[in-house]
């Protein structure tokens, strides 16, 4: 078993990267439209996946035990995505029925490909088939629609 100082820096590095992440929405609505900033947030979560398949290892005890660690996160990180969907849907290029919670779960199905080469890139394209599902129900594109 690992020794617990061991598991309380790699708690503490884990959260460290969580945290990064989840201030980034803030970054990116200030910085380009809604959901140019969802597109880019999709993208940093692959990149995070990439750094957690390297940690995976590591985390694995913690994932193990009755740690609160993974739950803040995932609730954080389902909440920094309600925070860009809502802005997208309020600016008519997201579709209003999806939660944060929901799309997290999409993203982690996409990114549990990490055990196999190549597989960023090929998250990649997969995460762009989603975006553009998100955007194509937007009520931009649904008023477009109806009016054809």
């Amino acid at each position: 078993m690992e020794p617990p100082s061991n598991r309380c820096q790699k708690v503490l590095s884990y959260r460290q990267e969580v945290d990064e992440l989840c201030v980034a929405p803030a970054e990116l609505l200030g910085q380009h439209t809604p959901d140019e900033a969802l597109r880019r947030f999709l993208l940093l979560l692959i990149d995070h996946a990439a750094v957690g398949k390297g940690m995976a290892e590591a985390l694995e005890s913690i994932m193990i035990t009755d740690s609160p660690v993974f739950d803040d996160a995932r609730t954080r990180m389902a909440q920094s995505l309600d925070q860009l969907l809502a802005a997208g849907a309020a600016a008519a290029t997201i579709r209003d029925d999806v939660t944060g919670r929901t799309l997290l779960r999409a993203m982690g199905g996409i990114c549990e490909m990490r055990a196999t080469d190549g597989w960023q890139e090929e998250a990649r394209q997969i995460t762009a088939i989603l975006f553009d599902g998100l955007r194509h129900g937007s009520p931009e594109v649904r008023a477009s629609r109806n009016a054809t």
